[in-house]
């Protein structure tokens, strides 16, 4: 049997504030209502479920891979947005761009304090 992750839940003040947040940051298709939940589903078919909870929400990270030439775009809306981003998790290189392995990555936060991660491979 091979084990895939399907989806998971995104904790958030507000369900389409956050949802909406990353469609838009990321150039993916607008989030689908499932319940009381609104659902941003992936390229590779996982879903992010965002559903609103009460605070404090506790922060998770989330990285995306994107495509070599789907990072610039995405970099350039969160300096459009005057989002604060680093090239570490730690926080400590502040607008800076990680280029581990010949990629290029950045962490920001989104509206909840969630830490995101976008980088592209070689």
């Amino acid at each position: 049997m091979s084990v895939q992750l399907d989806h998971t839940i995104v904790w958030c003040r507000d369900k389409r504030r956050s949802a909406d947040f990353l469609v838009q940051l990321l150039g993916l298709p607008p989030p689908v209502p499932f319940g009381p939940m609104l659902v941003v589903r992936l390229a590779n078919d996982v879903s992010l479920d965002y559903y609103d909870n009460e605070p404090p929400i506790a922060s998770q990270h989330y990285a995306f891979r994107l495509g070599a030439q789907e990072f610039e775009p995405v970099l350039q809306r969160i300096r459009q947005r005057g989002l604060a981003f680093w090239a570490d998790p730690g926080k400590q290189l502040p607008n800076a761009i990680n280029r581990h392995e010949g990629g290029r990555r950045v962490y920001f936060d989104d509206p909840d304090g969630h830490l995101l991660e976008v980088f592209s491979q070689t």
